[in-house]
This record gives structure tokens, sequence and C-alpha cells, in this order.
């Protein structure tokens, strides 16, 4: 079979509302299900969906209000991208996937796999989101710890978030080991131009589940963790040194407490993964499939 490895830029009508969506690869192989975080877009996989296309019809979708998707007037809440996300995989018509996720792709994952398991062949997942009982939990920098409390305080997140837009100028650059370059910065800045357009961005880290608040994300995500610690499906765990939000010891600990699951150390690396390794990440993840593909196929026969 010849895969085509070119990545083609697509919309798609979903609910009120359109998704963007990158793909790559043949339509008849396996697909791969690229979820990303906030503030990017399925552009933070630009580099890796070519390296997995030879084995895997590789889809990276924009969550809704971020890249190229669709700005409906809704609130942004962890539920809301639920909603989309569900409503895209239907109209593609994807029954069976592997995840691989990053920041809050990872709780939608996570969410995604407890409430439909038969979808998931497995998980690829870094730098992941969890419910955290106290804010000392959160983060492995004391100062972004602080900034994420400002974000989520009442006219501080605004005027940090809306105005000053620095979750895209600092956050993201900050959370990444090289420099990006200023055409990589436009990409990110293109999506978010006034301070309306960064309602999506805003709301996210007011999302986060730490301390029980919001409530009603902190209990889906307990549930989707609780889920994921009882699932066999492979899992694989990639970790940078420091991270930011996942630390390499706690990956080592955490892939401990879970089923069928290994971890894989890609070296200096902060939170976004992808723009420090893309091509290991790429071609980890497409021999992981090609491996789990294999041995499916063994077993089928």
């Amino acid at each position: 079979m010849s895969l085509n490895s070119e990545v083609t830029l697509r919309q798609q009508p979903v609910l009120d509302s359109t998704i963007a969506y990158r793909e790559a690869g043949h339509p008849d192989a396996p697909v791969a299900l690229f979820l990303h975080g906030n503030p990017t877009s399925s552009y933070i996989w630009r580099n890796i969906l070519p390296l997995v296309a030879p084995v895997a019809r590789s889809i990276a979708p924009d969550l809704i209000g971020f890249g190229r998707s669709g700005k409906p007037d809704i609130a942004y809440r962890f539920t809301d991208h639920v909603r989309y996300l569900d409503a895209f995989i239907e109209r593609l018509g994807i029954t069976s996937a592997y995840l691989i996720a990053q920041d809050w792709g990872t709780a939608l994952a996570f969410h995604l796999a407890a409430r439909r398991p038969e979808l998931v062949r497995a998980l690829a997942f870094m730098e992941f989101i969890r419910p955290l009982p106290a804010w000392k939990d959160f983060h492995q920098v004391p100062a972004a710890r602080e900034m994420f409390r400002k974000f989520r305080t009442a006219g501080e997140g605004e005027a940090l978030i809306l105005d000053a837009n620095s979750f895209v100028e600092r956050v993201l650059p900050g959370s990444i080991v090289r420099t990006l370059s200023e055409n990589e910065m436009a990409e990110y800045r293109e999506p978010f131009p006034s301070p309306q357009s960064r309602r999506p961005i805003l709301q996210l880290p007011r999302e986060l589940p730490i301390e029980g608040e919001p409530a009603d994300v902190t209990q889906l995500l307990e549930r989707a963790h609780a889920a994921l610690a009882t699932s066999t499906y492979p899992k694989l765990l990639l970790v940078g040194d420091p991270g930011a939000l996942v630390s390499p010891a706690f990956a080592e600990r955490f892939a401990r407490s879970l089923p069928n699951c290994r971890v894989l150390s890609l070296g200096a690396g902060r939170h976004y993964l992808q723009e420090d390794h893309a091509s290991a990440i790429g071609s980890v993840v497409a021999g992981w499939i090609a491996g789990i593909e294999s041995s499916l196929a063994r077993h089928a026969a």
C-alpha cells in the first residue's frame, strides 16, 4: 500500500460551526487522532503527522475556537470541547483510533476513552491534565503557578490574556526550549488577533481541576482517570526533562500505576514537547503503532 505523507488542511461543518483539521495518510489505514492543547492548534503536530502517515491515517483537528476552526458564541468550557470533538469524530465516521494527545488534548482523550473504550486502539500522551488536590501540585515552576492563579482571577485573567495576549506571547514560547521563528510565532498569533478572539484561551486555565474547582470538570476527570487506571489498551507516556506539568520522576510513578504503559524520555523539554522533539515523537509513535498493528495481525491470523 502506498501511503501519502503530504499533510492537507481541511474543514468540516460541525454542530453550529466548523472544525479545521490536518490530515495525512491513506484513508483505509488505521486512524491516529492527534489532540492539541492551549493555546495551540493542529499546527503543533505539523512535523509529526508526515512521520506517522506511513502507518496511519493521521488526523489532527483544531479544537473549537482554536487554529482555523470556527469561534461560535459559546463559553468554551471543557464540556463544550467534548461536544464539538464528539461531533467531529462522528462526522468523520471514526470508530477506532490511536489517540495521541498533549495538554488539554489529554483531558479530552482520557474522557473519550472512559466513555468509549471500544474506540481506543492505544493511547500516547504527554504533559497531561489531571485533578490536583492543591496548587503546589500544579506546575514545577512557582512563577508559572502564580501566573495561572492570576489567569483564574476575575479581572486579572482578562487583562493578561484578552488584552495582553500573554498566553501566546509569554507562556507558549517560555514553555519551549528552542526559540520559535517569527513565522512560527505568526502562525500561533494568527487565530487570536483581538481580545474577543482570545476568550477560548482564557477559559481553559479556569477549567483546570485544582483543589476541586471547577467541581464538574474535577468529577469528569476523576472518573476518566479512574477508567484509565483499569484500562488494558497499550499506553505510551512521553516525557521531557524537566517537563512542566509532568516531571520525569512523576511520569515513571504514574506509568507504574497504569496497566500496559511504558515511558519514553525525549530529553530536554518543558511543556510543548512537539516543538522541541517532533522527529523523535513522530518516529516513536509511528514505530509504536506499527508494532501494535503487527501484533494485532498476528493474533487475528
